[in-house]
């Protein structure tokens, strides 16, 4: 793929857009104004845009939905993030959450960038599907709305460590964790798994396969399965809560790294 490619250059736009928006938050959180709070919830929407732009673009240029490659796979979570955490800062009006999550929203967009580009003209057989769309679309979206839920983790095991922080403030935060996570957990429930399952069985004929993506799969839903039982029949809440969350988010990129390296019928580029 060529690096400059409309596609590529309004990717790598909108990456540094989202430095730049750290950059603005983290000024934030050591100046107290909020302007630069203000600049950073512009950033963020200036390059989720930017980055919907590039998408639709690569899906101009493909002739199709742009799922079909790790890279885009990736760049979709990201901008899932993005745009749900520029909401979240809009409507809520904590700026010091983009101190924390927008770490994570680059990390992912690094991923993405590291990752082979090229746009797939002829998608393989299996790819072939508009379950292609509802799976993919709907896993991606998911795993989005779980890295903002590590990053508001993040912000509250730091928030909990100081005895001055109110428990008002922890709980509003334990909310908002777990507002995120129960958004993800059905979207990652109906795409990863059902329509997965669905989308396997036309493809190739089974349900089930113990391919590693499918396995990776599998074990992030019985771990999220398991933070929502310990929550409400439990009542793990707080510090144990955001434990899980930031575990669970790791096992999501564990999960996607480890794809590149175990193969299987998942690995498309």
């Amino acid at each position: 793929m060529n690096p400059t490619s409309p596609d590529i250059q309004m990717f790598t736009v909108a990456f540094g857009a989202y430095i730049a928006t750290l950059v603005s938050f983290l000024i934030r959180g050591a100046s107290g104004r909020v302007i630069f709070g203000w600049i950073g919830v512009t950033g963020l929407t200036t390059g989720s845009i930017l980055q919907l732009i590039a998408l639709l673009v690569r899906w101009h240029l493909s002739g199709h939905v742009p799922l079909s490659s790790m890279h885009e796979y990736a760049c979709v979570t990201s901008w899932m993030a993005a745009t749900s955490l520029a909401y979240l800062i809009a409507r809520t009006r904590r700026f010091e959450l983009g101190s924390y999550i927008t770490p994570v929203l680059i990390a992912l967009m690094a991923i993405a960038s590291l990752l082979p580009k090229q746009i797939n003209q002829q998608l393989v057989p299996a790819l072939q599907s508009y379950w292609l769309h509802i799976h993919v679309s709907m896993a991606a979206v998911a795993e989005g709305a779980f890295a903002v839920s590590c990053g508001i983790s993040i912000y509250y095991l730091l928030k909990a460590r100081r005895r001055e922080t109110p428990r008002a403030e922890l709980a509003r935060l334990d909310v908002l964790n777990h507002n995120a996570i129960s958004v993800g957990y059905p979207l990652f429930t109906l795409g990863a798994l059902f329509a997965g399952a669905i989308w396997a069985y036309n493809a190739w004929g089974t349900f089930w396969s113990w391919d590693p993506k499918e396995v990776g799969s599998w074990i992030i839903w019985l771990f999220y399965t398991g933070y929502l039982h310990a929550r409400y029949k439990r009542g793990w809440q707080g510090r144990r809560a955001a434990v899980l969350a930031i575990i669970g988010f790791v096992m999501v990129v564990l999960s996607f790294v480890g794809n590149l390296f175990l193969g299987g019928q998942h690995s498309y580029g």
